[in-house]
């Protein structure tokens, strides 16, 4: 053992003196051999942390940041100094340009940050691009985030404390979400395992925009718009929450699934909008009463529960779904506001597993695109008019030189072939003498408007949508619209959700009259309205526009 030992650059330069840390030996050319003892405190707490899980850095640092740090690893310590490596690519401005300050294309990070905020702005990045990929940054990108997803959760989470708070809603443990009797519950918690156990494999991958993109689609699609707008009435139900004999235990299932659903968002999200994350954490607690971990990084992270996931549920409401955003689609094509009533939508059916999953949900969608009846169909001819188009792009990469000659065999299909790749099967054709065999990823189908009906398509789903609108249909649109202005002139007078007020109407048209007199019951329960009259004149009424009718009313407290 030497008792001190200098160690020398090549340059002549001293590098290390510390007798005690280093190991020398003699080989037998009499030459010292020096080895490195962990020279620092806590050595099992380094040894069980190193090498590191990931490291990241720009891609011009693989040489100078990289591989220097796995050959001081390797000297040091025989080890790797990291496992995995993401390799950030370049930040472009909108055009894909370089940014640089002779161009004047170059964004101040500084001011970004304090503009849109640095959860905003790393979500619109990770989420917008892989990080290994080069970016185009476009600020527009960040206030588009800000008020799709971030906008979107926090309006969720308003929703959920307003309602919390009047109800005074404590958080229950132990009340399980198989409690629940109500189908979009069990349908939301579903996804919401489905969205734990996709987001828990990408960030076990490190790839956090494959995390990001379905938290925002469960946020915005999933929960906003479509289980909180499904659910809304449940919230606004009197029924106590706390009643001993079982009352408002609807209501409570709705607490706990929402809550449940923003906890867990919260957690998912955190990583990459880590301040946000844990500030909506806090609230919704400090909302619920839970005792909990002081922040959201201290928590657990969610674990995916698979006896909760329902893929046959999910199905069915993917189908609810997609059938709303079709006939919504019709319904803007024509100028028909949801508000509106209709009396019913035609739906071909290629299968009966199709059908009863969407008579499972036939209650929802009538609801969500405000119809009376849903009518299955099974021979469409007569029906709904399909016309069918060669899938060009596939047909061309699989069959080559026979396109010319097959796409004029599809163009005159009818209705009968174009039926049987409706249902899944195969349709085989003889061209050029080859057999050649063609299913509906090989065409595109297009169903076509038929008198009174308008109708739209998508994939294998067809809707028709009649637009006949009728007396009574007209006068319950009429009633609606009258229950969205006194929801309007409720807001504007501030009232509480919860406030009670008396309603007057100045006479009208008589279908205007009527629509009013005839769903009275209906405009009150809607508006916390305990009366409602029709009177000769009102002098110091509120007018209200509703498309072509002029509306007259007072809203008293």
């Amino acid at each position: 053992y030497v008792d001190d030992v200098i160690l020398v650059s090549p340059q002549g330069n001293q590098m290390y003196r510390e007798p005690d840390l280093i190991d020398v030996w003699f080989d037998s050319g009499s030459m010292p051999y020096a080895q490195w003892h962990y020279p620092f405190e806590n050595e099992e707490i380094f040894k069980s942390s190193y090498p590191a899980d990931y490291i990241t850095e720009g891609v011009d640092q693989t040489r100078g940041w990289f591989f220097t740090l796995h050959a001081i690893a390797v000297m040091l310590f025989d080890s790797v100094a990291f496992k995995n490596v993401i390799a950030n690519g370049l930040v472009l401005d909108k055009s894909g340009n370089k940014m640089s300050k002779r161009l004047g294309n170059a964004v101040d990070p500084f001011k970004t940050l304090d503009q849109y905020g640095a959860d905003a702005t790393r979500w619109y990045m990770i989420s917008n691009a892989n990080p290994w990929d080069n970016l185009k940054f476009d600020v527009a990108g960040i206030e588009e985030v800000q008020r799709r997803f971030f906008g979107t959760l926090h309006n969720t989470y308003a929703f959920f404390a307003l309602y919390a708070n009047i109800d005074a809603f404590t958080f229950i443990p132990g009340i399980s979400d198989e409690e629940s009797k109500n189908e979009s519950d069990r349908w939301i918690i579903s996804k919401l395992h489905s969205l734990i156990k996709r987001v828990d494999e990408a960030y076990q991958d490190y790839e956090p925009t494959k995390a990001c993109r379905p938290i925002q689609e469960f946020v915005v699609n999933d929960l906003s718009n479509w289980y909180v707008r499904l659910n809304r009435k449940r919230f606004w139900n009197p029924a106590t929450i706390k009643s001993a004999n079982g009352d408002g235990s609807d209501k409570k299932c709705a607490y706990q699934t929402l809550y449940n659903c923003l906890e867990a968002v919260a957690k998912l999200a955190s990583p990459v909008a880590p301040f946000y994350a844990d500030h909506l954490y806090g609230d919704l607690n400090r909302v619920s009463g839970k005792e909990v971990c002081e922040s959201v990084h201290l928590s657990d992270f969610p674990v995916a529960d698979d006896s909760k996931i329902d893929l046959d549920l999910e199905t069915k409401m993917q189908l609810a779904q997609d059938v709303s955003s079709l006939v919504h689609s019709l319904r803007k094509k024509q100028r028909i506001k949801v508000r509106q009533p209709l009396s019913k939508i035609l739906i071909p059916i290629l299968n009966q597993k199709t059908r009863h999953q969407i008579e499972a949900v036939e209650d929802l969608i009538k609801w969500e695109v405000n119809i009376k009846e849903i009518e299955y169909v099974h021979d469409t001819a007569g029906v709904v008019v399909k016309k069918v188009k060669p899938n060009y792009r596939k047909l061309g990469q699989q069959y080559g030189s026979l396109v010319k000659d097959l796409s004029a065999k599809i163009n005159s299909f009818h209705h009968d072939e174009i039926q049987i790749l409706e249902q899944g099967s195969q349709l085989e054709l003889t061209v050029q003498d080859q057999t050649v065999y063609l299913t509906s990823e090989d065409v595109e189908i297009i169903s076509e408007d038929i008198p009174g009906w308008l109708v739209a398509n998508e994939g294998n789903l067809t809707v028709a949508l009649d637009v006949n609108i009728t007396e009574e249909l007209r006068k319950e649109g009429i009633a609606r619209d009258v229950i969205n202005r006194i929801q309007n002139l409720r807001k504007d007078m501030g009232l509480d959700v919860q406030d009670k007020i008396t309603v007057s109407f100045e006479k009208n048209e008589a279908l205007v009259n009527d629509a009013i007199q005839s769903n009275s019951d209906y405009i009150c329960q809607e508006t916390q309205a305990l009366s409602l009259t029709i009177k000769d004149s009102i002098p110091d009424a509120k007018v209200l526009e509703m498309d072509d009718i002029v509306l007259k009313v007072k809203v008293e407290v």
